[in-house]
């Protein structure tokens, strides 16, 4: 099957077969999760090689009931559409198998994202498949959404990198910065970042009450954020006591005046009509800001700002929770968007609250 074909389940909008590989870790279970309540997706297959044989249910209690089983990577079958929730370089080196079981493939790794070799040989450790890189198609709508529909390989972007992206693109799309003003960024992310085999780091004793730097400087998902918003960014990871979520306090220093009207119209213009993105700048109440807890569970993104004038500073806040619109909700958007079917599909639902740690 050939990248970007269209198959036709997909052109009618009935019903699209989908399959999983790597279905038992986290992200494998939100995504299982998303495709179970999709009103288009039947799920065909779900493979994990420690899981084979095993029922989905007994991994993931929220699709106890259900008569999927995980099944050996090697026995997938055809499908319209293959979501690959692998570990980083499981893709790259298996693009071509995918392709003949579909025509479309939403990879949720890193093996997509960026755009060269050359990027890859500097933020990881090379890439074996760079003839895909220029095929791919980077899964976030709202910066993106032109070039997604009948994409064949969409890459999944990275949680943080989605939190910083969305937070600052409409500065730089309404021409409030231009690229070579200075850019820090501070991220707070959830243990679930970590995936299921988190190790140490990630485990309950560990992670409770800390606010531990993890990544002072070089994080991976850098590469992503100055690909898109086509500036340098002084960029900082934190790990804090919480499950789901990704929090970015963005500090940016403007070269000239900025007004609080020059703002709005900015983060309006950018996300007034966007289903899944959603204004918190001051007001009332506890949740003035935006914040992971309020958008837990949901593909919501919440962006806000404050201005600073004595300190010639804007200070925007984006939220979002990773394992949804950081991960699993944006591939579901995405694929959306691809195979033509309603753009919301599968993911109008809103949080809860109260809840516990999100």
């Amino acid at each position: 099957m050939a990248v970007g074909t269209e198959t036709g389940a997909a052109a009618d909008a009935e019903t699209v077969t989908a399959s999983v590989i790597g279905g038992s870790g986290f992200t494998g279970g939100e995504l299982l999760r998303l495709l179970a309540g999709h009103p288009n997706f039947a799920i065909t297959e779900v493979t994990s090689r420690s899981k084979a044989g095993k029922s989905v249910g007994s991994v993931h209690p929220p699709l106890r009931g259900t008569d999927l089983r995980f099944t050996e990577p090697k026995d997938l079958e055809s499908v319209d559409v293959l979501f690959a929730a692998t570990p980083h370089g499981v893709s790259m080196g298996q693009i071509d198998e995918f392709f003949e079981i579909a025509d479309t493939v939403v990879d949720l790794s890193a093996d997509f994202r960026l755009n060269s070799e050359e990027q890859y040989d500097e933020w990881y450790d090379g890439h074996d498949a760079p003839e895909y890189l220029e095929k791919a198609e980077y899964a976030l709508p709202e910066i993106n959404r032109e070039n997604l529909s009948g994409a064949g390989l969409i890459a999944g972007g990275g949680c943080n990198a989605t939190a910083t992206i969305l937070g600052l693109y409409p500065l730089f799309e309404h021409g409030i910065l231009e690229g070579g003003e200075q850019v820090v960024v501070d991220v707070k992310v959830g243990s679930s970042e970590g995936g299921a085999g988190g190790g140490e780091a990630s485990s309950h004793p560990e992670r409770s009450g800390v606010v531990r730097p993890y990544a002072p400087t070089g994080h991976r998902h850098e590469a992503e954020i100055e690909q898109f918003l086509g500036t340098s960014v002084a960029f900082t990871c934190h790990a804090v006591d919480m499950i789901r979520g990704a929090s970015a306090t963005n500090h940016v220093f403007p070269s000239g005046p900025v007004s609080k009207g020059d703002l709005w119209k900015a983060y309006r213009g950018c996300y007034e009509d966007e289903p899944f993105v959603r204004m918190a700048a001051g007001g009332s109440g506890v949740y003035r800001y935006p914040e992971p807890k309020a958008v837990a569970g949901t593909n919501l993104a919440e962006v806000g700002f404050e201005l600073d004038p004595s300190n010639k500073r804007i200070v925007v806040f984006s939220a979002i929770d990773n394992m949804m619109k950081g991960s699993a909700g944006q591939a579901v958007h995405a694929a959306n968007i691809a195979l033509g079917l309603e753009e919301t599909a599968g993911l109008e639902f809103t949080g809860l609250h109260p809840v516990g740690a999100p």
